[in-house]
């Protein structure tokens, strides 16, 4: 007994082929975008854990830490360290006399974290829309295979009659049940897999604020400006 896909496939005309062939692709899309993006989070996870064991909050801008991997791969709690050491440094350096901030000043740096947060979700969540469309479109190929072949089957029958007819008939068939498992097939594992990225995002994006929030708080105890000293700065 021979595989009924292929049996299916042989038998269909050109245009059953092509549905074949689409769901097909569809099926080699999702799997290499979402074996890919596993392999990401799988790798940005390991290096997150690996930052936040090495940062310290008693001393929150000591830490010499280069991005160890490629550039291919996101690193989001180096950017977001990056980015907060830039800024404080950076409004430090304005205040020539005190190493001190303003709460207008933690406000902004706030600010550029969640900028940072924001742009390294933009990143992990880059192709994600492949997997939500294959689970939209494989379903709606099957479908249109599955008319296809009972069209096709009506018109055998419609030509020929009932005598002779019965191969024709049930290659039309084939078709139909072929496309309809198929469409599913790859359907499905697509919106496991999305669902389980997506879910995987949030929770990152969770880990990313509490992380800033970390050393949003470091710096705060740091270099925040004394009270007495915005007081003793304001205009009589």
């Amino acid at each position: 007994m021979g595989n009924p896909f292929i049996s299916a496939y042989v038998q269909s005309d050109w245009f059953g082929k092509g549905i074949f062939w689409g769901l097909f692709l569809l099926s080699i899309l999702s799997w290499t975008v979402l074996i890919h993006k596993t392999w990401i989070y799988f790798h940005v996870r390991r290096a997150s854990r690996s930052f936040a064991a090495q940062f310290s909050e008693k001393d929150p801008f000591a830490l010499q830490f280069q991005k160890p991997i490629s550039g291919k791969i996101p690193h989001p709690y180096f950017e977001i360290y990056k980015t907060l050491k830039s800024h404080v440094l950076q409004l430090l350096s304005r205040n020539h006399f005190y190493a001190v901030l303003s709460d207008s000043d933690l406000g902004l740096i706030e600010a550029q974290a969640q900028s940072a947060i924001a742009s390294a979700m933009k990143r992990l969540e880059k192709n994600l829309f492949i997997l939500s469309t294959v689970v939209t479109l494989a379903p709606f190929l099957g479908l249109l295979g599955t008319v296809w072949g009972i069209l096709l089957t009506f018109s055998q029958l419609q030509a020929k009659g009932l005598a002779g007819s019965n191969t024709a008939m049930l290659s039309g068939l084939a078709l139909a049940l072929a496309t309809t498992v198929l469409g599913l097939v790859v359907a499905i594992p697509a919106l496991v897999g999305f669902n389980y990225l997506k879910n995987a995002c949030r929770e990152y994006r969770r880990d990313m604020e509490d992380f800033s929030h970390l050393m949003l708080t470091s710096v705060d105890l740091h270099y925040r400006k004394p009270i007495d000293a915005e007081k003793s700065a304001a205009p009589n």
